[in-house]
């Protein structure tokens, strides 16, 4: 596989970005018994601070997508990635919940612009024939984030408290430094730009193609509920039906992502051999034979393995979207259209770990029947609406950024 440095550099920041944003998104699920015990509230009220980021995400993808298509996906990518550090770090300093809420609602705007802004900037840059292999390396980003936090956790947690770990959530902001330098602009964005051609507005594109819009911001809020529906709430499955201490918490969580790491990189892969669809499609159904050691295992060490197979199926999944929403993504707004209907799905799935933590709630803190039931469902969900969707694989998207245009 021969790369420029050019698309090596592009690929280096966009995975990092995507790695630094979720590390300072996971970071808050470790200490929601914490800030509910400091502002001395329940847990699922805390959780609301999840709901409100995950809800603000699609603002960001929309703002933060047109700036892309627009200015450049280079110069909005650095200061998205500012952005979402400074609201990060001035968590740590929020003196009441309703404080927090509102930062994680603003970090939440900031967040939901990086993904579709990176995968796009990468997908125009990169050879063709490379891209399922770097769509599991991005995607991989989401899990090698939380690895990340839940090193931080292990580590740091009981030395710096919870406003500590927010703090250290500063720290992705000298990656800007990094693009500034090293990263050049889309290929297929520059020809774009060059036009003269008055482009179509992004309305008018979502309507001309609203079965594709309706279809992926579906897909999307299915897979947002996978994700989010096995990883957002079992840390606190295993401190509070588990009572493991924080040590054994973070090197479950720990193999849970490397697990995630492994299946992103082999499916994206495999995805470029059988195709965007089957790679999906098999990759969920390995989630159903998963569940009962996942959720229902005392042993840590069996948990620790339920969690490992569960993420390989989770993220082996999600390993081929980054690709697959770009490749059938209109190219008049793909910084814009992936991110956007990525974030759609995660407005429309935001309300998951609310509805988890209720659920263990209401059953004796009962988070394992919780757990089983979102992850058994949209397995189930995401293996049959797959099937519908386009196959597009290997298209050339500069070639298709010039008939857009009309080059």
């Amino acid at each position: 596989m021969s790369w420029t440095p050019e698309q090596r550099n592009v690929t280096i920041a966009a995975y990092l970005g995507w790695t630094l944003d979720a590390f300072d998104f996971f970071l808050m699920v470790f200490v929601f018994k914490d800030i509910a015990k400091e502002f001395h509230v329940g847990i699922p009220d805390v959780a609301v601070a999840v709901v409100l980021t995950l809800a603000m995400r699609p603002v960001g993808a929309l703002i933060f997508g047109r700036l892309a298509d627009k200015f450049g996906r280079k110069p909005t990518m650095m200061g998205n990635i500012l952005l979402y550090s400074v609201l990060e770090m001035a968590s740590g300093f929020a003196p009441s919940l309703w404080s927090l809420l509102v930062l994680r609602a603003l970090f939440g705007i900031a967040m939901g612009g990086e993904w579709g802004v990176g995968s796009a900037l990468t997908m125009e840059t990169i050879p063709a024939k490379s891209r399922g292999f770097v769509s599991g390396l991005l995607q991989a980003g989401y899990p090698s984030g939380y690895l990340l936090a839940s090193v931080v956790f292990g580590l740091f947690y009981e030395q710096i408290g919870w406003r500590g770990m927010f703090m250290v959530g500063v720290l992705p902001a000298l990656l800007v430094l990094y693009i500034r330098r090293n990263v050049k602009e889309s290929p297929a964005w520059e020809t774009m730009s060059k036009t003269k051609k008055r482009r179509v507005g992004l309305v008018k594109t979502l309507i001309a193609n609203w079965q594709l819009s309706l279809y992926s911001i579906i897909l999307m809020t299915a897979f947002n509920f996978f994700s989010h529906g096995t990883q957002d709430v079992y840390p606190t499955f295993l401190r509070e039906q588990h009572h493991f201490d924080p040590h054994t918490v973070s090197l479950i969580v720990i193999t849970l992502n490397i697990g995630a790491i492994v299946g992103g990189l082999s499916f994206g892969s495999i995805s470029e051999k059988i195709g965007r669809r089957k790679a999906i499609f098999y990759a969920a159904l390995i989630a159903l034979p998963v569940l009962p050691l996942w959720a229902f295992s005392v042993d840590p060490m069996m948990l620790a393995a339920g969690a490992f197979l569960m993420q390989i199926s989770v993220q082996g999944a999600w390993g081929v979207i980054p690709v697959h929403l770009n490749e059938i993504s209109p190219d008049e707004v793909r910084a814009t259209f992936p991110g956007l209907v990525y974030q759609l799905g995660n407005l429309l799935a935001s309300v998951n770990l609310y509805l988890q933590t209720r659920i263990a709630e209401a059953n004796d803190k009962n988070y394992s029947l919780a757990l089983v039931l979102v992850a058994g469902t949209t397995a189930v969900v995401i293996a049959a609406l797959i099937m519908f969707s386009r196959e597009r694989r290997g298209i050339d998207m500069v070639e298709s950024a010039k008939e857009a245009v009309g080059a």
